[in-house]
């Protein structure tokens, strides 16, 4: 991370000297995963590495002071003035003369840094809003996180889907005793029912929210699933045979996202029930609880959002640009059914919409992809897949769990404006590098929103300098 101006300096200088070369938008940035290239507290520790083993303690005063302006300045001032005595001046002692040329070089090449970080950001940062637009398409998505913070045992939510599905659920074990948590599948039709699993995860129950949140969307990125589920008519199975394993302590949290095909309409039940009892037969008697103030469950249909640009986007002639997600403003949550009471809820935050990105881009160069959250503390995953290649998974962010806690609060004519289209790009913001891809082949996104997060987020597109 860049906390002041003294490191960036001194990151720059090093580099500049080793002849590396830091692009312009990593300057900018307050945090950078190491998931593509390396992180500004990488160039950091080398650069003040550097600075210490090259250069003299001179150097090393000029490159410390308050601005690189001052610095030059007093360099020069030192020079003119040591001209003026240098034919009544004994000669230098050994190294002397190295360190002063050493300055001399120093100073000119920090005026010219300067001068280009400086045009740069006047031009580059500002970020304007990229007109994109969504459709919903997909399956049924079945979201259970209501009641979130569960104290006795029943059915947390409940319905019956066909075809293509999603099921979330996102529940905290409020009581003081161990429980388990469940999704059973129950073929309630004459004919027999196949249900496919094609993807999906789930992570450890924990205190750490975060962690909990992090972890269950890398375990559903992070690959498919081939799992087929047999259901005679009358017949109940869980989705997955290790949520009965699973034990909830008090205080822990259990989050899991799973995708699969019914042939059949089957009732899907999500149930909190004691560590000790067999949850099919625990179903038989089960009563649907009631849900909390936030109301965060229910019935979606349309479980993915594609979103796309008519523009294709252009780094040499378009900038910096950007564009929200789950922002309900510029990206709308949905809207849907509790099944349990027939009552419309909306889905804050859109958890459990998978997201597909593709803003077709074009000309020469790559252009480089970010993560910026908006909302606070932030723990997630996304994929990408890039021409013909397989989607890869990317943490958000990556070497660490979490980001988003040092960005600091927007004034509300900062809101106001990025909300109207305009926003900055400072050393504050916090990114999660998303990579950098050539212009001439496609590239494609998936993103949702993660459970124990923050929203809104900003993707973030600008040129790259690879």
């Amino acid at each position: 991370m860049i906390k002041g101006k003294k490191y960036m300096v001194a990151g720059v200088l090093a580099c500049l000297l080793a002849g590396n070369v830091m692009l312009p938008g990593n300057a900018s940035a307050k945090d950078i995963s190491l998931s593509e290239q390396s992180s500004l507290d990488t160039v950091k520790a080398s650069g003040q590495l550097a600075a210490e083993k090259e250069l003299t303690a001179p150097v090393a005063a000029a490159v410390n002071q308050e601005t690189v302006d001052k610095a030059a300045g007093r360099t020069e001032k030192k020079n003119r003035k040591d001209r003026h005595k240098k034919a009544v001046q004994p000669a230098p002692k050994t190294g002397e003369a190295t360190a002063l040329n050493i300055q001399q070089r120093v100073a000119a090449i920090l005026r010219q840094r300067m001068a280009e970080e400086n045009k740069w950001r006047a031009k580059s940062h500002m970020m304007r809003m990229w007109p994109v637009e969504s459709e919903d398409t997909g399956g049924t998505l079945i979201f259970s996180d209501s009641p979130e913070s569960v104290t006795e045992d029943g059915i947390l939510y409940q319905d019956s889907v066909t075809g293509d599905a999603r099921v979330l659920y996102y529940h905290l074990n409020s009581s003081n005793v161990p429980k388990k948590v469940a999704v059973v599948l129950e073929n309630d039709g004459d004919g027999s029912a196949i249900v496919r699993v094609t993807r999906g995860g789930t992570s450890a129950p924990s205190g750490d929210y975060l962690d909990v949140g992090k972890n269950t969307q890398e375990a559903y990125f992070n690959g498919s699933r081939h799992e087929l589920i047999y259901l005679r008519p009358d017949n109940k199975k869980l989705l997955q045979p290790q949520m009965d394993k699973t034990v909830l302590q008090p205080g822990q949290l259990v989050y899991g996202v799973y995708d699969f095909t019914a042939s059949r309409k089957v009732k899907v039940s999500v149930i909190m029930y004691p560590a000790d009892q067999d949850p099919i037969e625990f179903l038989k008697s089960a009563r649907v609880l009631p849900k909390d103030e936030q109301r965060l469950r229910g019935t979606f249909h349309g479980m993915d959002r594609i979103v796309t640009s008519q523009t294709p986007y252009d780094p040499t002639q378009d900038g910096i640009v950007y564009f929200p997600l789950a922002d309900d403003l510029h990206d709308r949550y949905r809207v849907g059914i509790d099944a349990t009471d027939g009552s419309q809820v909306i889905n804050y935050g859109n958890y459990g919409v998978l997201y597909r990105l593709e803003i077709p881009t074009t000309g020469s160069g790559a252009t480089q992809y970010f993560l910026s959250p908006l909302g606070g503390v932030y723990a997630g995953a996304m994929t990408v897949r890039y021409g013909t290649n397989p989607s890869r998974m990317l943490s958000t962010p990556y070497g660490r769990t979490f980001f988003g806690d040092s960005t600091p609060p927007e004034s509300p004519n900062t809101e106001q404006a990025r909300n109207e289209g305009l926003a900055l790009l400072t050393e504050y913001t916090e990114l999660a590098d998303l990579g950098t891809y050539e212009n001439d082949k496609k590239t494609v996104f998936e993103f949702s929103p993660p459970g124990a997060s923050n929203l809104p987020v900003n993707i973030i597109m600008m040129p790259s300098n690879n």
